[in-house]
């Protein structure tokens, strides 16, 4: 089983989802391929995911934005955008289950430091509920 999560920049919410996917696979015990990219990858993993996913024991540090070609694509069995950009850009996989997840861009979010960390906490914690449940019920 592969899962890839993608985004435009596979910067922010791609790259949290990967993190809790790797984590909770790992926590029940499944077989799958974790997979993140991008349709237009950005030049870094953004700090304030890194920072907010470091505060759940998640370590996405070495993490960085891959084109959807660096990964392997048409053999993922789940293909889980993020944003609606990838969803509308991202080529079909046949035969993959496909879902949606249309979340805000946390990256886009103006504020101090403080009300960006609380933006991209929710925006985190989101993407934790609904990587869970996907993970669980596989």
């Amino acid at each position: 089983m592969r899962i890839g999560f993608i985004c435009t920049g596979n910067s922010a919410r791609s790259q949290m989802a990967e993190g809790y996917a790797k984590y909770f696979t790992k926590l029940y015990g499944k077989d799958v391929e974790i997979y993140s990219a991008g349709s237009n990858p950005a030049d870094r993993v953004n700090p304030l995911a890194i920072e907010v996913m470091k505060e759940e024991g998640i370590d996405i540090s070495l993490n960085y934005p891959k084109p959807i070609e660096d990964i392997p694509y048409q053999q993922l069995d789940i293909v889980i955008t993020l944003c609606g950009d990838a969803a509308e850009t991202c080529p079909a996989v046949v035969g993959a289950r496909t879902e949606h997840w249309n979340l805000p861009d946390p990256a886009k979010v103006e504020g101090s430091h403080e009300e960006k960390l609380e933006f991209f906490r929710r925006i985190r914690d989101e993407i934790k509920l609904r990587v869970e449940k996907l993970i669980k019920e596989l």
